[in-house]
């Protein structure tokens, strides 16, 4: 087996570290013994992007909130359905996965981050997206609504983050959230934030295999 090489490492704001490992082709972040992204897994975080592209009745002049950058799977899958009026943010709390992706995934990057659709912004993804006017928004932060990294993201999936996604919202906009998990009680409290919402389970893997990862669909009502 190829081991396993530590790249870079860096601290979470107000959390613990991560770190950053490749193994031949692959890399891979990690929050103590938790993999919490791989470039081996990339099918759901694409879902995330493309089956919300579906369910918009336009992407011309569209605008797009991704909270966490990850890999960039969701960007480059979303890019590729955008035309060239839309206009994408995202929103990454932790400045070293955007210098990960110009530096040491530079090849994985492919440029995404220099598309002229897209803003990136350092920092909580509450800021933009109290600002409103958002077609979609893109949760993947954490790791969904049962918080790994970082205890403060939980406030996202409560419901004044939920109150706060559902006033940024145009009308005819979706709230689409990444899990890595279900959670009965989180649809619970979407549809109590007067959400409609639909929900489906998606692959890990691009090729339709691997663990099964959770998306849910919220329109305001």
């Amino acid at each position: 087996m190829i081991p396993r090489t530590l790249i870079a490492t860096t601290q979470i704001p107000g959390g613990d570290e991560m770190r950053l490992y490749r193994r031949g082709d692959d890399h891979m972040i990690l929050l103590e013994r938790d993999e919490l992204m791989s470039t081996r897994m990339s099918g759901s975080e694409e879902a995330l992007a493309t089956m919300t592209a579906d369910r918009l009745p336009r992407l011309a002049g569209s605008r797009w909130l991704i909270g966490g950058y990850g890999m960039g799977f969701t960007l480059r899958a979303l890019l590729a359905r955008l035309p060239k009026d839309a206009r994408v943010t995202v929103a990454e709390l932790v400045p070293a996965i955007v210098d990960w992706a110009r530096g040491p995934m530079a090849d994985l990057t492919a440029g995404c981050l220099d598309d002229p659709r897209v803003t990136v912004a350092i920092g909580d993804v509450a800021i933009p997206m109290e600002a409103g006017g958002w077609d979609a928004i893109l949760l993947d932060v954490d790791n969904g609504p049962d918080a790994l990294v970082r205890a403060g993201n939980q406030w996202l999936y409560e419901p004044g983050g939920l109150a706060m996604a559902r006033a940024a919202l145009r009308p005819g906009g979706v709230l689409t959230i990444w899990s890595a998990a279900s959670n009965d009680r989180f649809t619970k409290t979407l549809r109590s934030a007067r959400f409609e919402v639909e929900e489906q389970v998606v692959r890990a893997r691009s090729n339709g295999k691997g663990p099964r990862h959770h998306l849910w669909f919220a329109r305001p009502r």
